[in-house]
């Protein structure tokens, strides 16, 4: 899963950047309202985490011309604990959900994870295909009731794989949630990745589109 994070204080994103990692999240922390602007217009994101009040170009504005654009990305606003005008004003030009500074960073997962299960269309917080069970809050998987041992990237794409069971994903798709725009994305990762993820949880979970990319298929209910 792809995040953008917009937020100028270095210490607090810093802090976000850092749990959101460890989260299995791919995260991309920009500071400045303009830069984060042009990212928008470029990028694909899976949720923004967007602070307001930003250097060169206010968050509110970065907000309305995305959703002048059509980006339906899950955004979240970040506000000060006083600034009822600005959440208000947040929501009503598109923003899905707001947390008001300071907050505790266990709340901000929560939402975030809130956020990727609504636009998933999910209702329940755990991810299920057969046998296998993916808890998004608990960073586990389990297959047949017993917990199965995965790297971070590991997860990170058979999330992806799991949000979007029937579709198939590129693997420039699956790229995107393992790397940000500055790291080197090694040539063969996503193709390593699912080989370790076919041995630990079954040859057959993950298909091979050829040409096109990879899918979980969708169980009938």
């Amino acid at each position: 899963m792809r995040i953008l994070l917009v937020e100028d204080d270095p210490l607090l994103g810093d802090g976000i950047q850092r749990g959101l990692k460890q989260q299995g999240y791919n995260i991309e922390w920009l500071q400045d309202g303009q830069a984060a602007g042009v990212a928008l217009m470029q990028e694909n994101y899976d949720v923004v985490v967007l602070d307001l009040g930003l250097p060169r170009r206010h968050g509110l504005d970065i907000l309305k011309e995305a959703r002048s654009r059509d980006r339906s990305m899950p955004v979240l606003i970040l506000t000060a604990q006083s600034e009822t005008e600005d959440r208000i004003a947040g929501l009503d030009a598109g923003a899905d959900d707001y947390l008001s500074k300071p907050f505790d960073i266990e709340e901000l997962y929560a939402r975030i994870r809130a956020l990727l299960r609504r636009a998933g269309g999910r209702a329940t917080p755990k991810i299920c295909h057969g046998n296998i069970e993916l808890d998004p809050a608990a960073h586990k998987v389990t297959c047949d009731g017993a917990e199965v041992a995965l790297s971070r990237r590991e997860f990170a794409v058979l999330l992806e794989l799991m949000e979007n069971q029937g579709r198939v994903l590129s693997r420039s798709r699956l790229e995107q949630g393992l790397y940000g725009m500055d790291e080197e994305v090694e040539s063969n990762a996503v193709e390593v990745h699912i080989h370790h993820l076919r041995k630990k949880l079954g040859s057959s979970l993950i298909r091979t589109i050829r040409g096109v990319g990879y899918m979980i298929e969708k169980l009938a209910e």
